[in-house]
């Protein structure tokens, strides 16, 4: 299994970014899939998830109505859009696989088995 995340950069608060996770070595659409970040000094929180089938779509309060994720079963890659982006979305944001297949996504980070590299967020003026 690897996941390997990319599209993080430096943005000005207001602007856009698209995050890009690429997935291999298991039957993608099979899997519910996350987002999460990790500032410095703080602990890795959820930010979004989406369903196995991508029906169902989940996302932290502070994201709700700015951020969208998606997935690509063709092409085995999760997406997350991020809009109006601001100062506190900083961090290093992570996709993650779920443990059991056919699952719902949730915000508890054990019910998640892999885990990619990460890709930096900067958002500042």
């Amino acid at each position: 299994v690897q996941l390997v995340e990319s599209g993080g950069a430096l943005a000005q608060p207001g602007g856009s970014l698209r995050l890009s996770c690429a997935a291999s070595g298991f039957t993608f659409s099979n899997y519910a899939m996350s987002w999460y970040r990790q500032a410095p000094g703080k602990e890795r929180e959820f930010v979004a998830g989406i369903s196995w089938g991508g029906v169902g779509t989940y996302y932290a309060d502070s994201v709700k109505g700015r951020f969208t994720i998606s997935r690509d079963g063709g092409k085995n890659t999760l997406y997350l859009q991020m809009n109006s982006l601001k100062p506190e979305d900083t961090a290093l944001y992570y996709c993650a696989r779920a443990r059991l297949r056919y699952s719902s996504a949730d915000a508890d980070l054990q019910s998640y088995d892999y885990w990619g590299q990460g890709t930096q967020v900067t958002v500042s003026s």
